[in-house]
């Protein structure tokens, strides 16, 4: 292959205020790839409701506050232009489109490693957070740990598979529900939502119920949802017994929670039938609380499981690429350019934010 003209410098958007909604649009000077390293230039990412809480520091649970000049993002994609050394036997070369992921990198080798808990790796680095992210043009990333993307899908799609594919991908697989059965989808219009909803009924033949606000219902039918809950026109009560009402008077096999609602999740106890398992995924803000409605003995007397997902693994990664390369999911995305970042953060605060939004950083 001829050689890759890489600039000196390249634009990247920045968090110049943490704990504030604030990007800024900066030029930094290109890196060089470390040992087992790649150089990748960023066509498009996705923008995570992550993004949002790590930017503004409205996670208390994270260990340490975000810094400033922090490149945010997790839903990369782009190509190699320059390997790093020892990098002679890596499954990637220069000119592969690849994807950079929430786990920018994991260790390989630790218990959670080799049990395929990527996001529990003990040494794992975070796209995003005290590791350069994805709302840039050129970024370094490990080698061995992007994932190809298949030719035949654009890079505006593939973005958003890394990270709210991926991740109710495994999320759909921890509920432990099988085809035919019942699964709530909390948040079902969102940028996980409205994927979790296709994976659910189109790539797992589940049957699907999607709860959001009642101007997202057109987007969580036409992915695939066979009910649809105006979360605005009912209590904590109602809802439950909408959804139990739904699923053949007993309630649903699962629920995925992919809003970051403490009350979405104090509201899916009481949609579950016996043996249904609640699947924590969104992360609410603020200081932590813990599962309302969450009572020992009813967890006790109807055989609940609780199960949580933060991401998938590689492996995870790859299967739900080849559902998006098949046509069986289908990313709802609104494309910005790097200086309209602010704007998509503000409408996702707001809850105006249907499906995924993806930035173009050519």
């Amino acid at each position: 292959m001829a050689a890759v003209d890489i600039p000196k410098q390249y634009k990247a958007a920045v968090y110049d205020a943490p704990g504030t909604l604030s990007t800024k649009v900066e030029t930094l000077d290109t890196p060089d790839p470390g040992a087992g390293e790649v150089l990748i230039h960023l066509t498009h990412s996705g923008v995570c409701h992550s993004d949002l809480g790590i930017m503004e520091n409205s996670w208390a649970a994270l260990p340490y506050p975000t810094q400033k000049g922090q490149v945010g993002g997790h839903e990369g994609v782009g190509t190699i232009v320059k390997m790093g050394p020892a990098t002679e036997n890596a499954a990637v070369k220069v000119g592969d489109r690849v994807g950079i992921k929430w786990m920018a990198g994991t260790c390989g080798s630790c218990l959670p490693c080799l049990e395929g808990a990527d996001a529990q790796c003990q040494k794992g680095k975070i796209s995003g957070y005290y590791t350069p992210g994805t709302f840039q043009q050129y970024v370094t990333s490990q080698a061995d740990y992007v994932t190809p993307i298949p030719d035949n899908l654009k890079s505006e799609d593939a973005a958003p598979m890394l990270c709210a594919g991926v991740t109710t991908f495994a999320a759909l697989r921890r509920s432990q529900a099988r085809s035919g059965q019942w699964v709530v989808i909390s948040g079902a219009g969102g940028g996980l939502g409205h994927i979790a909803v296709q994976l659910a009924s189109r790539g797992m033949a589940m049957r699907v119920i999607g709860i959001d606000a009642g101007s997202k219902e057109k987007l969580v039918r036409d992915c695939g949802a066979e009910h649809f809950i105006d979360v605005t026109k009912h209590d904590d009560k109602s809802i439950a017994e909408e959804v139990v009402k739904t699923a053949d008077g007993l309630g649903a096999s699962a629920v995925i929670v992919c809003t970051a609602s403490n009350k979405a999740y104090a509201q899916s106890i009481d949609m579950l039938r016996f043996g249904g398992t609640l699947v924590c995924v969104g992360l609410p803000e603020g200081e932590p609380e813990p599962i309302g409605n969450a009572f020992p003995a009813k967890m006790v007397f109807k055989g609940i499981t609780i199960a949580s997902t933060a991401v998938g693994n590689r492996k995870d990664a790859i299967e739900v690429l080849d559902f998006a390369a098949r046509g069986v999911v289908k990313t709802v995305s609104r494309l910005e350019k790097i200086d309209k970042l602010p704007n998509v953060f503000q409408d996702m605060k707001e809850g105006k934010l249907s499906g995924r939004a993806v930035i173009d950083l050519q």
